[in-house]
């Protein structure tokens, strides 16, 4: 993971250097219960046609995203997902506890992959929510068994607290009203 100076293109258009949004929204999430709570005011706003989105992703996009890493420890990583240099690992595992506990750095993209992430694939805003619905129902049911691919093993506090950091990170590009 590296975090580039350019903004990657996409299907053609220049992105919005996301880590520069002024009207990002700071979440917490303690729980998948915060989290589907913040999915049902989601929800809410599309039905009313007032959600709007601060960042380069639709709202399908942004929940497709998060719903393709809360899978991947259960289903296998993507082959274009590599695991890191050794030294980039041990810079970043220093870094596990404050990811875990602080949240995760905006602007950030993975080194070598086109578009520097997996899994925005472009999809409705019902398929997307309803997607990562269900991944979070697996997640709280049983832990992964594949290794985090920069992390390696974690226990399933550690592994749920990831994805709701994830959550919180994407989740703040989607504005309810």
């Amino acid at each position: 993971m590296i975090r580039e100076s350019r903004v990657p293109e996409r299907e053609g258009r220049v992105m919005v250097r996301s880590k520069s949004v002024k009207d990002y929204r700071t979440l917490r999430f303690e729980s998948y219960e915060d989290v589907r709570r913040e999915l049902d005011s989601l929800e809410a706003a599309n039905r009313a046609g007032s959600i709007r989105a601060s960042g380069n992703w639709t709202p399908g996009q942004v929940y497709s995203h998060l719903a393709a890493f809360m899978d991947f420890p259960y289903d296998g990583y993507p082959p274009v997902l590599k695991r890191p240099s050794m030294p980039l690992r041990l810079l970043l595992r220093a870094m596990k506890h404050r990811f875990l506990n602080q949240g995760l750095p905006r602007g950030v993209f993975i080194s070598g992959v086109p578009g520097g992430t997996v899994g925005a694939d472009d999809v409705s805003f019902d398929d997307g929510i309803a997607r990562l619905r269900r991944s979070m129902d697996r997640a709280e049911k049983s832990a992964p068994s594949i290794p985090n691919l920069v992390f390696g093993p974690m226990t399933s506090e550690e592994w749920n607290a990831l994805q709701r950091r994830h959550c919180e990170l994407h989740l703040g590009y989607l504005h309810p009203r």
